[in-house]
C-alpha cells in the first residue's frame, strides 16, 4: 500500500508524531494551555445556550412590575412655580420706600425654604383651605360634628393634619434663578392641585402679615405721638387766647431782644424735641422687635454666616445619618461642632441685640438730655424776661412755642402719612416679593407609580439577574463546549468539530430536515437494550451512516473533515487507529461509523473491529449478525475472513463483537489480538477499532497501545473537564499515541463556526435526493 503521508511532513504535522514509537509520541504531546483572556464569544455563546432563562427572568420581573402596579395606589403630583425676590424692610420704615435690596444675606434662601416646610405654615394651608373638613383629606371629618370639627383648628390634630402636608410637600429650587417649585402628591388629582395653589397663596400672605405688623407698630407708635402734640396745642393756645384777652401790652425794644433770643432757643429747643421722639421711637421699635430681627441688621453679616455654617454642618449631619449611627465618633464630634456654632449665634445675637438697644438707648438718653438742657436755658431765659416786659415776654414766648409745636406737629403729621402709604403699599399683593408664575393644574395621569417605569425597571433587572444567572451557571459548569477548551483540556489539536444535526442553522433540524440521532456509549442506554427511539420514522437517515445516506448535509462534510485531517496529521501512515471516549454517550460507534463511511468513499478497503466487547452496537448499525464476531476469533482457532461481514457500503467491511465474553479485557490483551491486527493491516488499507470508554473499564487503553493512534471522541456541553484532564492522563501514562480530538455534537456560538455551518446549510441537499441516495 502507498504512503499516503509522504511529503507531508510541513503540513499540520502534530509535534511529536510520526516518530520510532508511541513512547517518542508521548513525549512530544504539548502540555494543555489555559487561555486566561475574556472570550466575548464564549459568554454570547452561554446567553444564547440559556436564552430561556434570561425570558423567565424578564417575565418573573415584568409580571410582579405589572401586578404591584395594579395593586398600588395611584398618586397624582401638581406642581405650582413662585418667584422669591430678595427683598426685605429697613429697621426703621420712617419715611422710606419700605423696600431694601440685601445681596449680602446668605440665609435667605434657605430660610424661605424652611419657612416653606414649617409645621405653622402647613398648619395655616390646612386653616385656610379648610382641610380639616375635607373627607377626601381627613376621612375622620365624615364622622365628626360641627362642634368637633371647629376643636380641630387647635391642638394636636390640627399639628396631625399640618405634619401630613408637609410629608407630601416638596420644595425644589430652581438653580441659578429665583424660582422655586412647590410640588404636592396625592390620592387626588383636584386636591393635589389645591393643596399646591392654596401652600403658594398662604406663603404670599404670611409675608404680607409679617411685613404689615412690622410697619404698624411704626404707626402705632407717630400716632400715639400727634394725639398728645395736639392736646397740648389746644391747651396752649386757650392759654394765649386768655392772655390776651385779660392784657394790654406793648413790646419795647430791649424786650424784642429777648423775643429773639427766645425764639431762637424755642426753635433748637424743638429740633432737640423731635431728635428725641425720633430716638426713642427707634429705641422703642427696638426693644418690640425680636432678638434674632435686629441681630441680621446690626451684624453686618456675621449671623447669616454663622447660619450658613450651622446650615451646612447640618446638612452634612443629615447625610451622614444614611452611613453612620449618632453614637459614632464622627458624628459625635459634628453634633458637638453644630452645638458650639449654635452657641456662638445665640451668644451673637444676644451681643449685637443689646448693643443695637444700649446704642439705641444711649441715643435717646443724649437727645433727651439735649432736650432738658435747651428746656433749663429757656427757663433761665424767661426769669430774665420777668424784670422786663414780663407780660408782653409771655405773650411772644407763648405764641413762639405755640408756632413751634406746630411746626412739630406738621412735621409727625408727615412722616406718619408716608408710613401709612408704606404700609398700604406693603398689603398689595402686586407688591408683594413672592408671585405666583405658574400655578398648579389638575394632573392628567398618575404621579407614581408609572406602568412604563416600573416595567422598564424591571426588565432591566430581570435581563441583569438572568445574565447573572446564567454567568453563575456557566461559572458552575464544568463541561466543555468549544474545541478551544477541548484542545486546552488534552493539549492535543482537534481534528473536526461534528455540529449538532438538532440545532437551527441550515445544516439539520428534527422534524424539519429528517435526521435522528441513534449513537452513544450504551451502558444503561435505551438502544443498548433493543428499544428504538418511537419519534424516528423509517425513512430518517440514521448519523452513524449519515455521510452514505446523506452525503451532502453539513455533518458529513464535518467528517469528510476529519478524514483529511487525519492524513494530514503525521508523516507516518495511520493504518490502524483506534477510537475511544472518556465516558460513555459521547459519539464514539458514530464516528467510527462515518470515518470509515468517508474513507470507504475514496475507495479504500476499509475494516471497522467493534472492540467494544461489553455494549456491542455495530451489528445493529449495519443490521448484520452478532454471532460470530470478535470474541469467536479471539476463543477459537476460526478463520478471520468467515466473520467479515460486507455493509451496504462498497469497500467497507465489519468485524462485529460476537457473543459477550466474561473476561473482556483479558481476551483483548491476548496475544491472539495482536495477531488479528497484524492480519488485518495486510488486507485493508484503513482498520478502525470500536474501543469502549477510557475511564470506566480498561479495554481502549489495551487497544490502543495495539493501533497506529488514537482519537478521543468528547460530546460537546457532556464531557466534564475532570474527566477530560483524567482521560488524558490515563492515556498518557500507557504512553498511547493520541492523534488528536473530535468534539461531536457541536452548538455553534457567533463566531467563525456559525458562518462555516450556515455556508454548508445552502449546500445540503433536498429530502427526495437523500431518501434515494439512501
Amino acid at each position: 500500500m502507498a504512503r499516503r503521508g509522504e511529503g507531508l511532513e510541513g503540513f499540520g504535522a502534530f509535534p511529536g508524531q510520526g516518530g520510532p514509537g508511541p513512547a517518542a509520541a508521548v513525549r512530544g504531546m504539548r502540555e494543555p494551555e489555559v487561555d486566561e483572556s475574556i472570550d466575548l464569544a464564549k459568554y454570547l455563546g452561554s446567553l444564547r445556550r440559556r436564552w430561556p432563562l434570561l425570558l423567565i427572568c424578564c417575565i418573573v420581573f415584568g409580571s410582579f412590575a405589572f401586578i404591584r402596579y395594579s395593586l398600588t395606589e395611584k398618586e397624582y403630583r401638581s406642581t405650582v412655580t413662585i418667584q422669591i425676590e430678595r427683598k426685605r424692610l429697613s429697621l426703621l420704615a420712617l419715611g422710606q420706600a419700605g423696600w431694601l435690596e440685601d445681596w449680602w444675606n446668605l440665609e435667605y434662601y434657605p430660610t424661605q425654604y424652611r419657612l416653606l416646610r414649617s409645621r405653622g405654615m402647613a398648619e395655616r394651608v390646612v386653616l385656610n383651605l379648610r382641610l380639616h373638613e375635607d373627607p377626601s383629606f381627613n376621612p375622620r371629618a365624615a364622622s365628626l360634628t360641627g362642634g368637633e370639627l371647629e376643636g380641630l383648628e387647635s391642638g394636636t390634630e390640627l399639628a396631625r393634619l399640618g405634619d401630613r402636608v408637609r410629608q407630601n410637600l416638596s420644595v425644589t429650587p430652581i438653580k441659578d434663578t429665583q424660582l422655586v417649585e412647590l410640588a404636592y402628591v396625592s390620592t387626588s388629582p383636584e386636591l393635589s392641585a389645591r393643596i399646591a395653589n392654596g401652600y403658594a397663596e398662604v406663603f404670599i400672605e404670611w409675608g404680607i402679615e409679617n411685613r404689615t405688623s412690622t410697619v404698624g407698630q411704626a404707626s402705632t407708635f407717630l400716632n400715639a405721638q400727634i394725639d398728645a402734640l395736639r392736646a397740648e396745642l389746644e391747651e396752649k393756645q386757650k392759654q394765649l387766647n386768655a392772655f390776651a384777652n385779660a392784657s394790654d401790652y406793648s413790646l419795647d425794644p430791649a424786650g424784642e431782644a429777648l423775643v429773639e433770643r427766645r425764639a431762637t432757643l424755642e426753635k433748637q429747643y424743638n429740633s432737640a424735641i423731635a431728635e428725641r421722639i425720633s430716638k426713642e421711637a427707634a429705641y422703642r421699635e427696638i426693644v418690640d422687635l425680636s432678638e434674632e430681627t435686629v441681630a441680621n441688621t446690626m451684624s453686618g453679616g456675621r449671623v447669616g454666616e454663622l447660619k450658613s455654617e450651622i446650615f451646612g454642618l447640618e446638612s452634612e449631619y443629615r447625610s451622614k445619618l444614611d452611613t453612620y449611627t449618632p453614637e459614632w465618633p464622627e458624628m459625635v464630634a459634628l453634633s458637638d461642632q453644630i452645638d458650639e456654632k449654635r452657641t456662638q449665634l445665640a451668644q451673637l445675637v444676644r451681643e449685637t441685640y443689646r448693643e443695637a438697644k444700649d446704642r439705641a438707648f444711649a441715643e435717646f438718653q443724649k437727645a433727651r438730655r439735649e432736650e432738658q438742657t435747651l428746656a433749663a436755658e429757656l427757663g433761665r431765659l424767661a426769669a430774665d424776661a420777668r424784670n422786663q416786659n414780663e407780660e408782653a415776654l409771655e405773650y411772644a414766648n407763648l405764641a413762639t412755642y405755640i408756632d413751634t409745636r406746630r411746626d412739630l406737629l406738621s412735621e409727625l403729621v408727615k412722616r406718619q402719612s408716608e408710613t401709612e402709604v408704606a404700609s398700604r403699599v406693603q398689603t398689595s399683593r402686586s407688591e408683594s416679593n413672592v408671585r405666583i408664575v405658574d400655578r398648579a393644574v389638575v394632573p392628567s395621569g398618575p404621579f407614581r407609580p408609572s406602568l412604563q417605569g416600573d416595567l422598564s425597571k424591571a426588565l432591566v433587572l430581570g435581563l441583569m439577574l438572568g445574565v447573572g444567572f446564567v454567568f453563575v451557571l456557566e461559572f458552575f459548569d464544568r463541561t466543555v463546549k468549544t474545541p478551544e477548551e477541548l484542545e486546552a483540556l488534552f493539549g492535543l489539536p482537534v481534528l473536526a468539530v461534528i455540529p449538532d444535526i438538532n440545532e437551527r442553522g441550515g445544516y439539520g433540524r428534527r422534524g424539519a430536515r429528517g435526521y435522528s440521532y441513534n449513537y452513544g456509549y450504551s451502558y444503561g442506554h435505551s438502544e443498548a437494550r433493543g428499544v428504538q427511539d418511537p419519534k424516528r420514522k423509517a425513512d430518517e437517515p440514521n448519523i452513524e451512516l449519515l455521510p452514505h445516506q446523506a452525503p451532502r448535509t453539513a455533518v458529513s462534510e464535518a467528517y469528510r473533515s476529519l478524514r483529511t485531517a487525519l492524513m494530514l496529521s503525521t508523516a507516518d501512515d495511520l493504518q490502524v487507529i483506534a477510537l475511544t471516549s472518556a465516558e460513555p454517550g459521547e459519539g464514539k460507534t458514530a464516528t467510527t461509523t462515518n470515518l470509515a463511511v468517508v474513507m470507504a468513499q475514496l475507495g479504500r478497503r476499509v475494516l471497522i473491529i467493534d472492540g467494544d466487547l461489553r455494549r456491542p452496537r455495530m451489528h445493529k448499525v449495519f443490521g448484520v449478525s452478532n454471532r460470530h464476531g470478535l470474541v469467536t476469533f479471539l476463543t477459537s482457532h476460526v478463520e478471520l475472513g468467515g466473520l467479515l461481514h460486507e455493509s451496504q457500503v462498497p469497500n467497507l467491511f465489519v468485524c462485529t463483537a460476537g457473543p459477550i465474553p466474561p473476561n473482556p479485557s483479558e481476551l483483548l490483551a491476548s496475544e491472539r489480538m495482536r495477531e488479528l491486527v497484524q492480519s488485518v493491516r495486510k488486507s485493508f488499507d484503513i482498520v478502525l477499532i470500536d474501543t469502549p470508554p477510557t475511564l470506566p473499564v480498561a479495554d481502549a487503553v489495551i487497544l490502543g497501545t495495539l493501533a497506529d493512534g488514537v482519537v478521543v471522541c468528547s460530546r460537546a456541553g457532556v464531557l466534564l473537564r475532570e474527566d477530560a484532564k483524567l482521560c488524558r492522563e490515563r492515556l498518557r501514562y500507557a504512553e498511547v499515541r493520541l492523534i488528536g480530538t473530535v468534539l461531536n455534537r457541536y452548538r455553534s456560538t457567533p463566531g467563525r463556526y456559525t458562518k462555516k455551518y450556515r455556508y454548508y446549510g445552502v449546500y445540503e441537499e433536498p429530502r427526495t435526493n437523500r431518501s434515494s441516495a439512501a
